[in-house]
Parts: structure tokens; C-alpha cells; sequence
């Protein structure tokens, strides 16, 4: 019973961090729309989503099935191996940002459309959706419990409700992944092309025209994994961890780099404050460097063994 507990736990309170609307009126005074106000809320969700590892691991070694224990040791070794990817790319947020509580990286990015951090910062939007499909252990990233080799993998002897408890936390943790991708680089519970939901007075109108915003917004993500599962085919092992350690961590290290000397330069030599020119100048260098990676890095063989030559080598 610990295993299931320990991935269903965890699941459920990394969701306590992240605002979903304006704050709500009431005559004792505001209430904010977030179940925990946290000054280090984004630290606390991968701090929580980390111990989901600990449950799937436990899973598959306590039920004495070898099959079990491979999906256990395969999702131990994804999930710390993309772990890593999914937390440099948010490195660039912070140092954009310059916070970690995650309301004031929405105000950040109140602005204007193009000050959502998914214009400045496209490839750690990029490098954070790819590694949260791998975090979740959706297609095509779902190694742990490919039926075709591993039976159900990591949850083969489990049944009734505890069996269930491993496919809410699944779902909830894609629950969470699309809310935190809205929080991080879509601006949140913003509506765009108006300013009128970022400052008060607060009403209840504008809470409910946040939420939905906000609501939306998290479907179009979970539309997007649920999209992607249907639509390709999962990796082989190697191919999962080659890319997660020759190219989704190299390039996040190397983004992260590039971004802090980029932002130094225009804020400290140039003077610039964040607005939407200065977002804008950070995505033509996201564009540049978007352009050699997804268009001449990748001939096919930007994973390791994807491309079989002729005569069957690798």
C-alpha cells in the first residue's frame, strides 16, 4: 500500500502552489486564489514532484515480478534523467524573472502577449514540455509500462484501488505539468490583448474570467499529451535516455548560458527594462537558435541510434 501512496501523495500537492485566478473579494478582505502562497513555490513543485519516483521505484520491487521491477527500474532512471532537463529549463524563467513565487512570475508577464515567457524563452518551452511528457511517462515516453514488453510494467500486481491510485497520480500529474507550462510561459491566469484582470479593484467577475482563462489554457495542454499519445510511437530505451542525456541536457545547459549572457547584455549594458521590446529582442535569439537546431542539427540522427544505415549498424 506504500507505493501507490506514495506516488498518488505527492501528486495531489504540487497543485497546492499554483494560482488559478484573481483574488476574491470577501468583507474579511482579499483571498487570494491559491491554496498556498509560497515565497519558494516553484522550488516546492519540484521538490514534491521529485518523491513520485520513490512510489513507482517501491511498486516494482515489492512485487516480487520481474517484469515489475524493469518498468520500476526504467522509470527511476527516466524520471531522475529528465528531471534534470526539466529543471535547467526552468532556470531561464528565474533568471527572467528574477522570483521564484509563482505569482510574481505571472504579474511578469501581465504586459503584453508577446511578455509571455513562451516568446523570450521558446526553447525552454520547448526543452520543459518535452521533458514533462517524460516525467509523466506519456507516449511516447512510456517505457515504464509498455505493454509489449513489460506486460503493464511497474503495476502488473496491483489491482482495485490500488492500481488506480498509480492512474491518478498519472492523470494529476499531467494535471499539474499542463497548469505549471500555463504558469511558466503562458502568462497564467492572463488574458491577453487586455490589461483590465491585472489590477484591482478585484471582483468576482474578473476571478471567473481568470479562471476560465486559466482553465483553458490547462485543457489545451492536456488535449496536447492526450494529442501526442495518439499520434506517435514510443522510443526504444536507448533512444529515451540518449536523448535525455546527449541532447535534452547539453541544450538546456547551453540555453540557460546563452540566455543569462543575453539578458546581462540588454539590461546592464543597453539599460533596457523588461517590457515588450525587450521580450521581443530575446525572441529573434531564441528564432537564431532555433533555426541550426531544428533544421540542421537534425538530419534524423539528433537521437542516437534512430536512423539504421544500410547492412543494419546503427
Amino acid at each position: 500500500m506504500l507505493a501507490p501512496a506514495m506516488s498518488f501523495i505527492p501528486a495531489l500537492l504540487t497543485f497546492a502552489v499554483i494560482p488559478f485566478a484573481t483574488p476574491l473579494p470577501t468583507p474579511w478582505g482579499e483571498v487570494e486564489m491559491v491554496v498556498a502562497n509560497l515565497p519558494v513555490g516553484f522550488l516546492y513543485i519540484l521538490a514534491f514532484g521529485s518523491l513520485g519516483v520513490y512510489g513507482i521505484v517501491l511498486a516494482g520491487w515489492s512485487s516480487n515480478n520481474k517484469y515489475s521491477l524493469l518498468g520500476g527500474l526504467r522509470a527511476s532512471a527516466q524520471m531522475i534523467s529528465y528531471e534534470i532537463a526539466l529543471g535547467m529549463s526552468t532556470v531561464a524563467v528565474l533568471l527572467l524573472v528574477g522570483n521564484v513565487t509563482l505569482t510574481d512570475v505571472i504579474a511578469k508577464q501581465s504586459q503584453s502577449l508577446f511578455t509571455w515567457n513562451v516568446f523570450p524563452l521558446f526553447l525552454a518551452f520547448f526543452i520543459f514540455i518535452v521533458a514533462a511528457f517524460a516525467e509523466t511517462n506519456r507516449l511516447p515516453f512510456d517505457l515504464p509500462e509498455a505493454e509489449g514488453e513489460l506486460i503493464a510494467g511497474y503495476h502488473t500486481e496491483y489491482s482495485a484501488m490500488k492500481f488506480s491510485m498509480f492512474y491518478i497520480a498519472e492523470y494529476s500529474n499531467m494535471v499539474t505539468a499542463s497548469a505549471l507550462v500555463t504558469t511558466l510561459f503562458f502568462g497564467g491566469y492572463d488574458i491577453p490583448f487586455t490589461h483590465w484582470d491585472n489590477a484591482p479593484p478585484w471582483t468576482v467577475v474578473k476571478l471567473l474570467a481568470t479562471l476560465a482563462m486559466f482553465s483553458l489554457k490547462v485543457g489545451f495542454f492536456l488535449f496536447l499529451f492526450i494529442w501526442v499519445r495518439w499520434t506517435l510511437p514510443r522510443f526504444r530505451y536507448d533512444q529515451l535516455m540518449a536523448l535525455g542525456w546527449k541532447v535534452m541536457l547539453p541544450l538546456a545547459l547551453g540555453y540557460v548560458t546563452v540566455i543569462a549572457t543575453a539578458i546581462w547584455f540588454l539590461h546592464d549594458q543597453l539599460g533596457w527594462t523588461y517590457d515588450t521590446r525587450f521580450a521581443l529582442a530575446l525572441f529573434g535569439l531564441n528564432l537564431l537558435l532555433a533555426v541550426p537546431l531544428f533544421f540542421v542539427l537534425d538530419r534524423g540522427h539528433i537521437i542516437a541510434g534512430s536512423v539504421v544505415e544500410e547492412g543494419g549498424r546503427a
